[in-house]
């Protein structure tokens, strides 16, 4: 058997997938499965071993996007898949997904595209408070696999074993020995959505690195964010003054490399966004905060003996949100939460 899957974009959709992928080998251990992504997020599911191909699927510009998106499609219909699950169900997903010709094709109910599949899931306009992976767990009803479960189906992203060195010789060069405890927390602010203040930011890596003289705090953050990420460590270490050592960076760092980054860390800190997920593949204690997306939806999708604290501001009638507009205009969700609480929150992590 043949099994092709589908999600295109973006990491933490990617990382959501990765125990529906474990489920299908599990039903279907003979099974030749291909997974389709695109550039971004294809370092979450390189070294998958329920995967035996990977189709990294770029979108290029121009008369180069055509040429390209053909070549894929006589790729994937030269396969011959005999079942292909569009997990993500966005315009060109739901074209690659038709175009394989699989006799068997699994989607969600989408206007306009719901007859490009031949088993249909039905997905809810709304947003509810239901768990991602649970959504698109949904898609596999139809191949008579039972409930998820967090702890035989955990989210998961495996490591080469030279990232994994790369990474520790990097906190090495930047003074970061065995007898620290590292706290790895990754500012994210290209999206006012997701724009936690800088300067609280500054405050949490601050008041935790000035607690205990072994902490050392690493900031990290993608390559938008990379201005708001110095800000941060140069807030942070004016208020530490002499003990300003404590947080530090390291550099622009990969996917595969924040991974390993984040295993080597006492707790992680972020918002609720793509390397929080890559985060939560791990076992280290997370802090999250959620502004206008709601825990129960994008909460770490693992067993609960590993500590994750959630840090939101509750009741809020506008919450969730589309990250459309913000109705009351001062992005309340994200900017009502206060650095005592996240600290908080850490110390609890930190010793959880």
């Amino acid at each position: 058997m043949k099994i092709l899957l589908v999600r295109l974009r973006e990491i933490g959709d990617v990382v959501f997938t990765t125990p529906a992928v474990r489920a299908i080998r599990r039903r279907f251990p003979e099974a030749h499965i291909t997974y389709v992504v695109e550039p971004a997020a294809s370092a979450i599911v390189e070294h998958n071993p329920n995967i035996d191909e990977l189709i990294v699927a770029p979108r290029p510009s121009g008369i180069g996007r055509l040429r390209s998106e053909l070549g894929l499609i006589r790729r994937l219909r030269a396969a011959a898949y005999d079942i292909a699950i569009d997990f993500h169900c966005g315009p060109r997903a739901s074209i690659l997904t038709w175009l394989s010709g699989a006799p068997v094709r699994v989607g969600y109910t989408v206007v306009g595209r719901s007859w490009m599949y031949t088993r249909l899931i039905a997905r809810p306009r709304e947003l509810r408070p239901r768990h991602s992976v649970e959504n698109q767990w949904d898609l596999l009803a139809a191949l008579d696999i039972g409930p998820p479960d967090r702890i035989e189906y955990p989210v998961e992203m495996p490591l080469d074993d030279r990232t994994a060195s790369a990474v520790a010789e990097r906190l090495a060069r930047a003074g970061v020995h065995g007898d620290h405890r590292l706290i790895v927390m990754h500012v994210s602010a290209g999206n006012p959505f997701r724009r936690w203040p800088i300067g609280s930011f500054a405050a949490v890596a601050a008041g935790l690195a000035g607690r205990d003289p072994t902490r050392r705090v690493v900031i990290t953050s993608g390559p938008s964010d990379r201005e708001a990420a110095d800000r941060v460590i140069a807030e942070a270490q004016a208020l530490l003054g002499h003990d300003r050592g404590r947080v530090l960076e390291c550099g622009e760092l990969s996917l595969q490399e924040l991974r390993a980054l984040v295993d080597r860390a006492a707790v992680y800190i972020g918002g609720d966004s793509g390397p929080m997920h890559i985060a939560a593949t791990s076992h280290v204690p997370i802090v999250s905060l959620y502004g206008p997306t709601l825990p129960a939806r994008s909460a770490p999708w693992r067993a609960t003996i590993w500590p994750a604290e959630s840090v939101e501001v509750a009741d809020l009638a506008c919450r969730p949100c589309d990250q459309r507009s913000c109705l009351p205009g001062d992005f309340r969700c994200l900017t009502w939460i206060q650095p005592q609480q996240v600290i908080e929150a850490a110390e609890r992590a930190l010793t959880g």
